[in-house]
This record gives structure tokens, sequence and C-alpha cells, in this order.
């Protein structure tokens, strides 16, 4: 059985630092490109970073470039999201997304809050 487990989630002020982490288990994690996405109150998920499962690229939505950096490490199946200089507007739950590189499966995990005071 699949699961992403996120945490690291929490209240923070506006300009503070949060880091999250999404530890999966029942998959083949290195096969897997890893995401995160958010979902704030009556809006659609939105994609946020993603890293392939070789580590050799990232990509990043153009509203938190520069502030968050996304990370993987294979031996711990874990993938990690570094927010920097949050904003009120990153608040949101976030949540790990799993993506086999060469077939349909794909992962959810069951989210985490952040909460960003101005």
């Amino acid at each position: 059985q699949v699961q992403l487990v996120e945490s690291g989630g929490g209240l923070v002020q506006a300009g503070g630092s949060l880091r999250l982490s999404c530890a999966a288990s029942g998959l083949t994690f290195s096969s897997f490109c890893m995401g995160w996405f958010r979902q704030a109150p009556g809006k659609e998920r939105e994609f946020v970073a993603a890293i392939n499962w070789s580590v050799s690229s990232t990509a990043y939505a153009d509203s938190v470039k520069g502030r968050f950096t996304i990370s993987r490490d294979n031996a711990k199946n874990t993938v990690y999201q570094q927010m920097n200089n949050l904003k009120p507007e990153d608040a949101s739950v976030y949540y790990c997304n799993a993506d086999h590189f060469d077939s349909d499966y794909n992962y959810w995990g069951q989210g985490t809050q952040v909460s960003v005071s101005s």
C-alpha cells in the first residue's frame, strides 16, 4: 500500500520559513517524480514545485521561484520543500504528489496546513 505522509506545516509570520517533508512508503521511490501542490479554500489545487527521479531537474511555479526549494533523498524515500520568505498568499494546504516516470501511477498525500500571518 502506497503512503505519502506530509509533515512540517504550521503557523508562521510573514517573512518566516518552514520546511515540509513527505515520507513515502510502498513504492519504488526513485522511479517517481515528486512534487508539491497546494490548495487554498475556494481555489483550485495548483502546482508548486517538482523534482525528477534522478534529482537532475527541478521546476517551480513562478509565484514561489527564488523562495522555495524542493529536494529529495532517495535513500530516505523523502522529499522536502524549504519555504523561505513566506507570504500570506502562500497559506494553503500543501500536498505531496508522486508521479511514476513511465506509467500512469500517481499518488497523493493527505496534506499539511501552512498558515501565514501578516
